[in-house]
């Protein structure tokens, strides 16, 4: 039976029933601020909610944001068991601080041996360039095969609109990405390589004697509970941040690129995550296993089945409107013996102010077997006379 979506039941062949619904005062939303920067994103780390944008998709020159890839390659390695924290790096002379006399740098030596954990720390907190270099040939071999290594890795997140040619993000031709893409990268290290995500909170570390401090100072920002992501300049790309806060069970990823002075990155960030925080909620209306209805089944050893989803339903919606939350159901066809237990039936939908916003498989929570002979029959004939 070809499934048709209805409101309201009407004998068994109306396949859609509104399972919940309420109602509440429309809440209104403000537009989102306006942010000082050449582009920027704001998104919702589970759902993939886009809150903001402006210039989202513009190619621009990500600075020391490249470093974020540098990472999750570095993190990828570690975790595939490929390099170990342990390994020692010799530097050498194209990874020596020496080379990047006007930039961030760990101020490595050339020949010195340095473990894999020191570098990353020195790459993520202090920022190195030189250290950056030191990682990359001592996982590919050279800067150049690290640089392909950092595109097949973008290629394979959707990353469409970067590309890499060094590991560091000092400017060169064809070295760019955009504020979409760094949110992708920023919510891919969170979800994939969660230990070296970890490293992203640190505020400071000393290697060689000399401190430095994390150069994201929302870290320190007690109104916000900011656990990373990454700065980012240079002359031409101006100033750039990622950043990932929380608050409840939501996680926004923020991504402001080219603002004017490390004062406005912070504060076009902070703005975005206040308005994302202030003005949205991530919920979960149901859970992996929950059971959404009891449904009519035919020719069965029983009359009902348990209906629901194999997945939790996280979505991000304007806070206060989880009371105008719909949830409908629309089955696939009539239910008929025997049904095995995570059958598709059908499609929840959840509806907010008559428009889809998520939909879910919706499985049998429990196997259903052929009824008696005389059950089967009685049941066919039922259905011939109501359909």
């Amino acid at each position: 039976m070809k499934s048709i979506k209805h409101k309201i039941l009407k004998g068994v062949c109306g396949l859609v029933y509104t399972a919940a619904v309420f109602s509440a005062s429309a809440q209104i939303i403000p537009a989102p601020p306006q942010v000082n920067a050449k582009g920027y994103f704001l998104v919702d780390f589970t759902t993939g909610k886009v809150i903001a944008e402006g210039e989202a998709d513009t190619q621009l020159a990500p600075a020391s944001l490249t470093k974020m890839m540098t990472s999750y390659v570095i993190g990828t390695e570690i975790k595939a068991g490929n390099i170990a924290t342990t390994d020692m790096v010799t530097v050498s002379e194209k990874a020596w601080a020496k080379n990047f006399p006007e930039s961030s740098k760990m101020f490595i030596e050339v020949g010195k041996q340095i473990s894999v954990d020191e570098l990353n720390h020195g790459i993520i907190i202090q920022s190195g360039n030189d250290a950056c270099v030191a990682m990359a040939e001592h996982i590919a071999g050279s800067e150049s095969a690290f640089a392909d290594l950092m595109n097949a890795h973008a290629a394979k997140l959707g990353m469409s609109n970067s590309h890499f040619i060094n590991s560091h993000g000092l400017d060169t031709d064809e070295h760019f990405t955009t504020p979409r893409d760094m949110a992708t990268l920023g919510a891919a290290l969170i979800r994939d390589v969660p230990d070296e995500y970890a490293l992203y909170k640190q505020k400071s570390f000393t290697y060689n004697g000399i401190k430095q401090y994390n150069r994201n100072s929302l870290l320190w920002d007690e109104s916000l509970d900011v656990d990373g992501i990454k700065t980012g300049h240079t002359s031409e790309a101006g100033y750039s941040l990622v950043t990932s806060a929380t608050k409840n069970d939501m996680r926004l990823i923020a991504v402001v690129m080219g603002t004017s002075s490390e004062r406005a990155r912070k504060v076009e960030s902070k703005k975005l995550l206040n308005y994302g925080f202030r003005f949205y909620e991530t919920i979960t209306p149901y859970k992996a296993g929950d059971s959404f209805a009891e449904q009519r089944i035919w020719m069965g050893n029983k009359e009902n089945v348990s209906l629901g989803i194999l997945e939790d339903t996280p979505i991000t919606i304007p806070r206060g409107q989880h009371k105008n939350l719909k949830a409908n159901f629309e089955l696939d066809n009539t239910l008929e013996a025997p049904l095995a237990k995570g059958t598709k039936v059908g499609t929840l939908f959840l509806q907010l102010e008559g428009e889809d916003i998520a939909q879910y498989p919706l499985v049998t929570l429990e196997e259903v077997e052929e009824g008696s002979f005389f059950s089967k029959i009685y049941d066919y004939l039922r259905l011939q006379i109501m359909q």
